[in-house]
């Protein structure tokens, strides 16, 4: 099961991968780290190049890394980017979450 970018969050990340002149090579790195309220959280940043032992995906042109272990965690989840009159950010739909927390940055497995 793979991990996915809406078309807005693909544009988004094609702009930071821009914006930091990374090489042709790079994607977006998803990680899921032990922390946040409800126990885990989401790390996302522009990687110039997959890892040895990474899956790699591809959405609406975007490649996303994950390390085996994050991979466990977030199969099937959407990333989609939001902007709102409170902020913008990335948000996960994730179908692997069990609860999180209210500002939707942690979740619990």
């Amino acid at each position: 099961m793979s991990i996915t970018l809406t078309e807005k969050a693909a544009t988004k990340v094609k702009d930071l991968i821009q914006q930091q002149n990374a090489p042709a090579t790079a994607g977006l790195r998803v990680r899921v780290v032990g922390g946040g309220c409800s126990g885990l959280s989401y790390q996302l940043a522009v990687d110039p190049q997959a890892g040895s032992g990474d899956k790699v995906y591809e959405s609406h042109g975007v490649k996303v890394f994950l390390d085996p272990k994050s991979a466990l965690f977030v199969a099937g989840t959407e990333i989609d980017w939001q902007e709102s009159i409170m902020g913008a950010a990335f948000a996960f739909k994730n179908p692997m979450a069990k609860g999180s927390c209210g500002c939707g940055s942690s979740f619990t497995a």
